[in-house]
């Protein structure tokens, strides 16, 4: 958002091509406020969606207080989304960088990792200037984990996103003026869910009097369409992956497996295509644009849908929508995704440049944002303007008075998912979000499932840290083992024939070098492991 549901609208959009209006070959936008003493001048790049957002909070609130506080100015240089890619790697390449880099939007892994002489080792630093970080570190290692290298050094600061569900992932929604209309129940369990999506396809379920224009599921031809699938749709068959689309979970004991090679993957393959033979999955599924299956579940055409929330996904028709309780599948359990390491825990939020003439002032900037009133303005907007401040000790979290959702204003009057925060656990009591908008819809809705949060394989493999030569070899081992899995999944989704084809399939992917991919992902989850006992 780790996150999130917002992240998970733009995405959407920047697939349907509807939000990222193009900024390519332009130059950062910049701001004008030079201090009196150089040293405490800073040049910090940060990556915005498009330049239809606004940039004008950096220089307002919570922004500017922190600059007044600490003595330092900052000269923002935003680039976008669009293009950053290429701007990134003529950067990278000139070898003229700015101080620092602002949210993990900005650098990848691989470009710490392909770069170091560019960046400044920070253990000591943190140590000596951040105080609140260390108190930080010291209570949550999970977060000093993620931001230690293989090598044992640390290249960036950490973000934990605060106000997290429990169920952190995305959720079913099923048209419930469907149900209503053929009078039907709540699905408790995969095949009832396949029996209640099939009458929906077959029984007029919109009430219009024609019986062939309902979808029960539709999807879009996504890079990573099994991977998500997986992750949503086929999640009673516990096959949750990583985020990191790298297709590994967990198994019922803990250890690290390429979840597409194990049984249970395969039961859910088979289930989805008797559901397309059906009629239940949208012909189109592996062939539309994300833009065309957003139409037609906003036309309220489809039974079923999984996102962040119903109307991250549905919008208009949001309110048609119900969270499904996790089905139960083929084993008896329920799972649901569960995915802090990375829709809420980050690295690579504040990355220091070997040409930051004054670290030590800047990480010092920086500390003062691992604070709890702080990070709520981070993620929200500032007090008052977004935020209320109440005489109780309590705050409140603003609707928007222009008519714009709530995570709109988040994303226009805040850094949101992006930057160093951490608010602590017993400060989420004090702060009331409205619960029919963004966040608090999630919240609200995450009482449904979250007792099902601690079951076996719902976690799929955390972040993890690879070496430069591990991450050179997942990209040559992944790219066309990856393009493999996805292209079997789509064939065997629509023509079936996955028991017939099983075993070929796992030996072509040995042949592609898959046990070495699963040693890469087997060896860094031991080091993280062994770096999270604190």
């Amino acid at each position: 958002m780790k996150a999130k549901r917002v992240m998970c609208m733009l995405l959407g959009a920047v697939l349907a091509g509807s939000m990222l209006a193009g900024c390519q070959g332009e130059s950062p936008r910049e701001s004008e406020q030079p201090s009196e003493s150089a040293d405490n001048d800073f040049s910090i790049v940060t990556v915005r969606w498009t330049d239809t957002w606004p940039i004008d909070y950096l220089h307002e609130g919570i922004m500017k207080e922190m600059e007044d506080k600490s003595g330092v100015k900052i000269d923002w240089k935003v680039y976008y989304d669009t293009d950053w890619q290429e701007q990134k790697s003529l950067l990278l390449a000139s070898g003229e960088l700015p101080d620092a880099f602002w949210g993990n939007i900005c650098l990848k892994d691989t470009d710490i990792a392909q770069n170091k002489s560019y960046f400044l080792e920070l253990s000591d630093l943190i140590d000596q200037n951040m105080p609140n970080l260390k108190k930080v570190l010291e209570k949550e290692p999970e977060l000093k984990a993620r931001i230690t290298d293989r090598d044992g050094k640390i290249y960036s600061l950490p973000k934990k996103a605060p106000l997290r569900p429990k169920v952190d992932g995305n959720c079913m929604y099923i048209n419930k003026k469907w149900l209503q209309n053929l009078n039907l129940e709540m699905p408790e369990t995969y095949k009832e869910l396949e029996d209640v999506l099939y009458k929906f396809v077959t029984e007029d379920a919109d009430g219009d009097g024609d019986k062939g224009n309902e979808i029960g599921i539709t999807g879009n031809a996504s890079q990573y369409v099994a991977s998500n699938t997986m992750r949503d749709l086929m999640a009673p068959f516990a096959t949750i992956v990583s985020r990191d689309n790298n297709y590994m979970g967990l198994d019922s004991e803990g250890n690290p497996v390429f979840i597409p090679t194990q049984e249970n993957y395969k039961e859910g393959v088979m289930w989805l295509n008797e559901m397309y033979q059906k009629g239940i999955l949208d012909p189109e599924f592996f062939t539309q644009e994300a833009s065309m299956a957003t139409s037609k579940i906003q036309s309220a055409e489809v039974g079923l849908i999984t996102g962040w929330t119903a109307d991250a996904v549905a919008g208009p028709v949001a309110d048609q929508y119900e969270v499904v309780p996790a089905l139960e599948g083929p084993d008896g359990g329920h799972y649901v995704e569960y995915a802090p390491s990375f829709l809420d825990v980050s690295d690579r939020e504040l990355v220091l440049t070997k040409d930051c003439k004054n670290p030590e002032k800047l990480l010092q900037y920086a500390d003062q944002f691992y604070d709890d009133e702080v990070s709520l303005q981070t993620y929200y907007g500032s007090i008052p303007d977004q935020i209320k401040k109440n005489e109780d000790g309590t705050y409140e979290v603003l609707v928007p008075t222009d008519g714009s959702s709530l995570d709109t204003s988040a994303w226009s009057n805040s850094m949101r998912d992006f930057g160093p925060k951490y608010m602590n656990e017993d400060f989420y009591s004090k702060v009331i979000l409205p619960e029919d908008q963004g966040d608090g819809i999630k919240l609200a809705e995450d009482k449904v499932n979250e007792q099902y949060v601690n079951t076996d394989r719902n976690i799929g493999l955390p972040m993890l840290k690879y070496t430069e030569e591990e991450l050179t070899q997942l990209t040559t081992l992944g790219t066309d083992i990856y393009k493999y899995v996805e292209s079997q999944f789509a064939h065997w989704v629509v023509d079936g024939g996955i028991e017939t084809e099983w075993d070929a399939y796992l030996k072509q992917l040995d042949t592609m070098g898959l046990q070495d991919l699963v040693k890469i992902h087997d060896t860094a989850f031991k080091a993280y492991q062994e770096a999270n006992k604190g």
